[in-house]
């Protein structure tokens, strides 16, 4: 198989020939795998208790063949060994904590996290005895300094939401290597197209695929990569829990990943020119985008990123009502909470957050701040949208 992205995109995980001819890979909808007899059931049993990879599962909770396809895709393209696919993002972030933690254990966590992710942490792991530090994204001291005997995993995103903070990748791994920690990156973000922490030596990698790898904001979906060995023990998890993606979206997903590459091209492509854009005008205060040489960890994205993503956050000189009205005044944006789609999204995501300002400010979300998830269109249109919104206000 080539190493190019947009060939493995296509082709990777996917059997050449399949059912009845067809060239893409079918919805097996079926919730139960049958037997021929007992002999076909004996030799299943021995052949799963042996871990073969090429047995296949007897319930729709453990595995199915739509699912694995979009599994073995997503596998190729990180650069992993295995890919799971679960029901959201989240399920797969839940799902992967609960398989690898337990009751004593420590986690250190970047702060510049996903709120649900830090809610899910600080309020349901620590009711099983699960303690968890908060860590800044750009300190490596105070990350080495909170590393405790029983820490087992350090979670991160890079980048992160909705500043676009990216984590040296090179240094997260120089800490936790010597104490036996396992490293976890959400790369949703940034997608297997601009960055594979796996390559950089991070144990597993996540994905919302509800964002970039699916790509036409229709479907929810979650995956984790990485080792064999570690992903047997999250997918026996998933099995229990039940946080298994359904094949439909399998299928949705599978669609949407064979056109990932030339997606997030455009999208990256997009992100560079509005950021630029806005930069420049007088009527926004500061930028946050990766690719600019003033985001405060633009050398390390431009070391360990082939691409800046299609999200710019900006914030408007202005208060929260002034920053509202430029959302209304823009003709082509859906307004919503969501990335990585062939349409463009944006959002006030002070609106969103919480009704009490003192809150958003303790989170860091200043109310004129505004995150743009720019999708595929032209980029000579999305500017001149700004350009007249901004004019408006």
């Amino acid at each position: 198989m080539t190493n190019h992205f947009s060939t493995q995109a296509v082709h990777a995980g996917e059997e050449k020939r399949k059912p009845y001819g067809a060239i893409t890979t079918p919805i097996v909808q079926t919730s139960t795998f049958t037997f021929e007899n007992t002999a076909e059931i004996l030799d299943f049993m021995h052949r799963k208790a042996a871990s073969d990879p090429q047995v296949r599962d007897e319930y729709g909770r453990y595995s199915n063949p739509t699912q694995s396809a979009a599994e073995r895709k997503i596998a190729t393209l990180e650069h992993g060994e295995r890919a799971l696919l679960f029901a959201s993002g989240m399920c797969a972030i839940t799902t992967t904590m609960l398989a690898l933690l337990s009751s004593g254990d420590h986690l250190l966590m970047v702060s510049d996290s996903y709120h649900r992710t830090r809610q899910f942490a600080l309020t349901f792991l620590s009711r099983w005895g699960i303690e968890t530090t908060l860590v800044p994204i750009d300190g490596p001291a105070a990350l080495a300094a909170a590393i405790r005997p029983t820490t087992r995993l350090i979670l991160a995103e890079t980048p992160t939401n909705p500043y676009l903070r990216v984590m040296d990748l090179s240094w997260l791994v120089d800490v936790a290597r010597p104490h036996d920690i396992t490293t976890v990156i959400d790369s949703t973000f940034a997608s297997p197209i601009n960055m594979r922490p796996l390559e950089h030596g991070i144990d597993l990698v996540i994905h919302s695929a509800t964002k970039y790898l699916g790509g036409h904001n229709d479907l929810l979906a979650g995956t984790v990569i990485g080792s064999s060995e570690t992903m047997a023990h999250i997918k026996e998890a998933r099995g229990v829990m039940g946080g298994i993606g359904n094949p439909h979206d399998a299928y949705l997903l599978l669609r949407g990943l064979k056109t990932l590459d030339v997606r997030v091209r455009r999208q990256n492509e997009n992100g560079q020119r509005v950021a630029q854009f806005l930069e420049g005008h007088p009527a926004i205060r500061r930028v946050y985008y990766p690719g600019l040489p003033s985001h405060p960890d633009h050398d390390v994205a431009r070391r360990q990123m082939s691409g800046f993503g299609g999200v710019v956050s900006f914030e408007i000189e202005g208060d929260m009502d002034k920053t509202g009205r430029f959302i209304d005044l823009l003709r082509l944006p859906y307004i919503g909470p969501t990335l990585g789609g062939v349409e463009s999204i944006i959002e006030q995501p002070a609106s969103l957050f919480s009704l009490d300002r003192a809150e958003r400010q303790a989170a860091g979300i200043t109310d004129n701040l505004v995150r743009y998830a720019l999708g595929i269109e032209d980029a000579d249109d999305l500017i001149a949208d700004l350009d007249q919104a901004l004019a408006g206000i």
